[in-house]
């Protein structure tokens, strides 16, 4: 059974590609990829916690970082275009 976590997993994958900036594509630094690496740390920061708790080392909670990281950083992405959208309709 795949779980919620596999396909935001894979939701994140594709847009962690589609972010490279490949395929002639210049998008340079962005949300979606500094979304993942404040993931990683605050996923770290957590499972280091979970070690005092007696619970051991999780690398899983690292991975969940990250999928959050990416989706909130392709939400602030996403709302940057909004935001310029609407700022081009507006001066027209």
């Amino acid at each position: 059974m795949i779980s919620m976590w596999t396909i935001l997993g894979i939701i994140s994958i594709v847009l962690l590609i589609v972010y490279w900036g490949g395929s002639g594509r210049k998008f340079g630094p962005n949300a979606v990829w500094g979304g993942l690496t404040l993931g990683l740390i605050i996923g770290f920061i957590v499972a280091i916690f979970s070690v005092f708790k007696e619970t051991g080392f999780n690398w899983i909670i690292i991975g969940k970082g990250g999928i959050l990281g990416t989706m909130l950083g392709f939400a602030a992405e996403l709302l940057g275009s909004v935001s310029s959208y609407i700022k081009k309709i507006k001066t027209k």
